[in-house]
């Protein structure tokens, strides 16, 4: 019971110290601690997809943001990170790295993690050959490496575009030392949804979970504007933020249990089964009956046939032949739409401020490149 208290108020004179070391912000909400991990001994992470997630804490978030970097979004969420003194993970597009490579180098400069998201975010990832994968994998972190002009700068961290992984790119990235980040839950920041909607949704999600890996975008405007709200209501609710970095010779790992890696039940999380349920049919198990068992002939019932007498037009004379029909029931009884079932369209649902439109995710065989849509409404 002594050591137990021990250790929880070391761990909270760690957190205050951390709070207090943001210099001309004593109320930053800061870095509580930092974990680092061996990609040797966990390959796969985050229980959207995944058994394992971080070993974290009640109340602890770790901040991820896919995508970027791309001005001025990016360079924005920069400085409300800086600001207070919160270090998160940022998963590079490898084009993006070759555009802003100066961005980038900001970000490691700053403490963050930088790990990659491929070469040129195909949204088809789980249907790529095996060839393409390894491709869009090295790629990305060659790219990132060229922008930061150190390799070993490079976490061996991965997260797949849209998260649509597959076998082979689990095993190629296992293959090569690299850990597959998941997240525990999403802001769905990419949906086009205002910056409040994205700040309720992670709070919302957080709250259901108490702790997890947060998904974020740095390309997105909304996540720009939300970010600072987000972030204090972080703070008043009593939440504090976890960097993460890979273990090495300068970082040896964090001491966990286990059991600390599988916190959350095993196969899909609760928030994805209750997504999944509100948009996916239920449907009844097949019965002997659905196969007209046990008159086997007794679709006759249902499907009767007709004979025709059709005119030939290769040559004289009438064919007969038989036309199936099928009877439907005459009274269809449907249940009551209620008015509230679909939410009101809004600007955003057409893509109202996004400077991208709606046609952001590009398919696979299109390379990822937003600086063109930039270019054509004049933002750089």
């Amino acid at each position: 019971m002594r050591s137990a208290l021990a250790a929880s108020l070391a761990y909270i004179l760690a957190a205050t110290a951390a709070w207090a070391e943001c210099p001309g912000n004593p109320d930053a909400l800061g870095v509580a601690r930092t974990i680092a991990i061996d990609p040797a001994e966990h390959s796969r992470l985050g229980t959207m997809q995944y058994v394992e997630t971080l070993p974290l804490q009640d109340k602890e978030v770790v901040l991820t943001f896919d995508d970027g970097p791309l001005p001025p979004y990016s360079r924005r969420i920069l400085d409300i990170l800086a600001a207070e003194c919160i270090k998160a993970t940022f998963f590079i597009v490898g084009q993006m790295a070759r555009e802003y490579p100066d961005l980038v180098r900001r970000a490691y400069d700053e403490g963050h993690t930088i790990a990659t998201h491929s070469q040129n975010h195909p949204m088809h990832f789980d249907r790529l050959p095996v060839s393409r994968i390894a491709e869009e994998i090295d790629g990305g972190i060659a790219s990132t490496a060229a922008a930061l002009g150190n390799g070993r700068a490079v976490a061996p961290f991965f997260r797949v575009p849209g998260l649509r992984t597959s076998p082979a790119t689990e095993r190629y990235l296992a293959s090569h030392g690299l850990i597959l980040w998941s997240a525990d839950f999403p802001a769905d920041d990419w949906r086009h949804i205002s910056a409040r909607q994205v700040m309720q949704r992670a709070l919302d999600r957080l709250a259901h979970y108490g702790k997890g890996i947060l998904l974020l975008h740095d390309i997105q405007p909304a996540t720009a504007l939300a970010l600072p709200d987000l972030l204090k209501a972080l703070k008043v609710r009593g939440y504090r933020i976890v960097h993460v970095v890979p273990a090495g010779p300068d970082q040896p790992k964090t001491d966990t249990t286990p059991e600390q890696w599988t916190q959350h039940a095993p196969g899909k999380s609760t928030l994805s089964r209750a997504i999944e349920a509100e948009v996916t049919p239920q449907l009844p198990v097949p019965s002997p009956q659905s196969f007209g068992w046990p008159d086997l002939f007794g679709a006759k019932e249902l499907v009767a046939t007709r004979q025709v007498r059709l005119r030939l037009t290769r040559r004289s004379g009438y064919q007969t032949v038989s036309i199936v029909e099928a009877h439907w029931p005459r009274r269809v009884h449907l249940p009551p739409i209620s008015p509230d079932a679909l939410p009101a369209p809004s600007l955003q649902s057409f893509g109202v401020p996004h400077p991208f439109g709606p046609n952001i995710m590009l398919p696979s065989e299109v390379a990822f490149k937003p600086t063109a849509a930039l270019s054509a409404v004049g933002v750089r």
